[in-house]
């Protein structure tokens, strides 16, 4: 099939390449001039791992190409998706959709023949209403099917993700695309990835609604742990009790400072919007937005007490920038209100991150970037683990203290043992345990 996909950010380059790499014709278009040249030279504006291998191989293959030129590769398209981005508006937090509108005016002016446009970006309900409207408006003539197609990437495995998914979701209002859209998804239909056909509308709320459950599920086992450090209970300990019901499962269940990114933030305020527009408020989902949010900060607070309750002319090292492992995204990552609560109460921040730390040039300030782990804690009074980069979970203890001023260790990825780190002289703080093991914890209570 011949595929349009419309904008090469995440979600439409981890798109096009995928579809490209099950045999589609694929034509990715962007605006950004310096973007397109770049992925012409095979250079990825994004890291994402495995991406850049499959954007070259799929070039060279002859079934990937990039063009700035949106009317002369949507003429020829079978399928034209639209996957720019639905910032939260600034002022009000609802989605901004006017790039999705613009994409829509300009694609309705460019089609020709039977054309299936699929919004991809994530969108509120009534979205494709929208673009349907759009579309009739500027090319009365034009013979479109408008289809929700929303996507369910992580970031750090979102071709594992595309080419394997739990489910495919489509919301259709006209049958025609039922056919289209299977054809495009065959390769994954055909080794039984489940195809969900809904209506649009049904379809928008999807993805809204997933991503609000996962955070609610981040957000309630956040709040267990601070349960837990008050009860001395382990938290890594509940997670698995519970996790193994089936019913409950094991993911998203492991505590930490809070979570970040280009999507729960945003699709959860977009959803309380949502709510409120439709007189019906997700009551629950606003409390996770407002707990979030406070917890970030509170992540400060807690390095503060662990090294004694002032952290004024202290240096402070942090380890990982990037709200997860294996991407370079910065949006929203709990890193940035951490850091800006140290700062404000008088600390110096030295960071290292595998890959974010380009981006956090851009959003952080008084910030002096280090080459290594080590480097960050050469003098540092206190180190914070903020992302679990693979590379952090097997530091050279040893080592670190030995150029650390003060051995003190804040874990906030619970990725180290209380009783390794006490052994290698750190004192040690983490997420929703004691930080003592079973038989001390025994033996404190039968002393």
């Amino acid at each position: 099939m011949k595929i349009a996909v419309v904008g090469s950010g995440y979600v439409g380059l981890v798109t096009g390449v995928c579809l490209a790499d099950f045999g589609h014709d694929v034509i990715c278009i962007d605006k950004d001039q310096a973007k397109i040249a770049a992925l012409e030279t095979g250079v990825v504006p994004i890291y994402e791992p495995g991406l850049s291998d499959l954007v070259n191989a799929n070039v060279a293959a002859g079934r990937l190409s990039f063009t700035t030129d949106l009317p002369s590769a949507v003429r020829d398209a079978d399928v034209a998706f639209i996957a720019v981005g639905t910032p939260s508006r600034r002022g009000d937090g609802h989605a901004d959709l006017s790039y999705v509108y613009a994409v829509a005016r300009e694609v309705a002016a460019a089609v020709s023949g039977f054309t299936v446009v699929v919004t991809k970006s994530t969108v509120p309900v009534g979205t494709g209403d929208e673009v349907a409207h759009i579309i009739r408006t500027v090319n009365p003539a034009a013979d479109v099917a408008v289809v929700s197609n929303p996507e369910f990437l992580r970031e750090g495995a979102a071709i594992e993700d595309f080419k394997r998914p739990d489910r495919i979701v489509v919301g259709i209002d006209d049958e025609r695309a039922r056919e289209v859209m299977t054809e495009v998804y065959r390769p994954l239909y055909l080794n039984q990835a489940p195809l969900l056909f809904t209506d649009r509308r049904t379809s928008e709320l999807i993805k809204y609604a997933a991503n609000a459950f996962l955070a609610m599920k981040i957000t309630f086992i956040n709040e267990v742990a601070d349960l837990c450090e008050a009860a001395g209970a382990n938290v890594q300990e509940v997670a698995r009790g519970i996790g193994l019901d089936n019913r409950i499962g094991s993911k998203f269940l492991h505590a930490g400072p809070g979570y970040g990114g280009s999507c729960f933030p945003k699709d959860t305020t977009a959803l309380v919007k949502i709510g409120q527009d439709f007189g019906s408020p997700m009551r629950l989902v606003e409390t996770t937005v407002s707990i979030n949010d406070q917890r970030k900060r509170a992540m400060s607070r807690k390095v503060i007490a662990a090294c004694g309750g002032d952290v004024r002319g202290k240096t402070i090292g942090v380890l990982g920038l990037t709200f997860k492992p294996n991407t370079d995204d910065m949006r929203e990552a709990p890193s940035l209100d951490i850091i800006r609560g140290l700062q404000d109460r008088g600390a110096k921040v030295v960071a290292f991150d595998p890959q974010g730390m380009e981006a956090a040039r851009h959003m952080m300030e008084n910030v002096t970037f280090a080459e290594s782990a080590y480097e960050v804690g050469e003098g540092a009074d206190a180190l914070v683990l903020v992302t679990e980069w693979n590379e952090f979970r097997s530091l050279d203890l040893d080592r670190l203290k030995s150029v650390m001023k003060t051995p003190a260790f804040v874990d906030l990825r619970n990725v180290y043992r209380p009783h390794e780190m006490r052994r290698h002289g750190f004192t040690y703080v983490s997420i929703g345990r004691s930080d003592l093991d079973p038989g001390e914890r025994i033996s404190d209570a039968a002393e």
